[in-house]
């Protein structure tokens, strides 16, 4: 554990395990876009700045802030 979307680089990879207690309705709208515990994603590329991120999960791309994709639960692929 520990692994954070923050800290990822263009090229890495993690698995889904789980969503941290939080907004509701943002959780929902994460699982619907895919991120489902157990969905491996790849970090596709990065701003400048690092926030947003672009993701590659199930055969389509994802924009998440930083803020947002702090709470999912990771684990290194």
């Amino acid at each position: 554990m520990g692994l954070s979307i923050e800290t990822m680089k263009p090229g890495d990879s993690a698995r889904v395990t789980g969503l941290v207690a939080g907004d509701r309705g943002y959780r929902q709208r994460l699982l619907a876009m895919g991120l489902t515990p157990g969905a491996v994603f790849e970090v596709r590329r990065k701003a400048p700045l690092g926030d947003p991120i672009e993701i590659s999960v199930r055969n389509f791309t994802l924009t998440l802030r930083k803020s947002e994709a702090a709470i999912l639960e990771l684990e290194a692929v």
